[in-house]
């Protein structure tokens, strides 16, 4: 019954695809699963996602099949299939998945590796940095981690100060000169 040509008619019963439960299942199974991949794979881009679609039909059928004998097995193969994408899609949108982007160690993973020595560094820098933060005066300590961390225009620092907007800008360029002799200092290239 592996023959193509020996397989029931659309209308046929799963008592026609063989003599036992397992040589039925199989029959179907090399009957059905390239015309349900073909299904699926016109409406789900993820080939994974194809291949387990698939295999979810033919778990219903099975679990169906318990129950009773089917009959017009192609016509129900594909209103199962036809449930199938509606309840996957169902459950993408619940989960909001079009909107996840997933791992790819291409894409995600840092393109070079760092190194101990690196990450030493880094701190010791990050460090430094602090420090001269710490020893600028107060106001033009405060101008900085306006403007910088909670990105506030002149206008908005000046305002909240109570100095002038030539003022702020003045404290800015006062903590920049600082930061920046650190910066050269460790060799930091653009």
């Amino acid at each position: 019954m592996t023959d193509p040509a020996s397989w029931p008619h659309e209308s046929a019963s799963l008592a026609e695809y063989g003599e036992d439960g397992a040589s039925q299942w199989n029959n179907v199974s090399l009957r059905y699963r390239l015309p349900l991949r073909g299904f699926f794979s016109k409406r789900v881009k993820d080939a994974a996602e194809v291949e387990d679609l698939t295999q979810e039909v033919f778990l219903h059928l099975i679990r169906r099949a318990r129950g009773g004998p089917i009959e017009h097995v192609e016509q129900y193969v594909f209103q199962v299939a036809a449930n199938t994408l509606r309840d996957w899609g169902r459950r993408r949108r619940a989960r909001n998945q079009d909107a996840h982007e997933s791992f790819d160690v291409e894409v995600h993973d840092p393109a070079t590796d760092i190194s101990p020595e690196r990450v030493l560094l880094g701190k010791e820098q990050v460090q430094l940095v602090a420090q001269v933060l710490r020893a600028l005066p107060e106001r033009t300590r405060d101008v900085f981690v306006l403007r910088v961390m909670e990105k506030k225009k002149y206008a908005e620092i000046a305002a909240m100060m109570a100095i002038s907007v030539r003022a702020a800008e003045k404290h800015m360029a006062k903590a920049l000169a600082q930061l920046g002799g650190i910066v050269d200092g460790m060799g930091v290239q653009d």
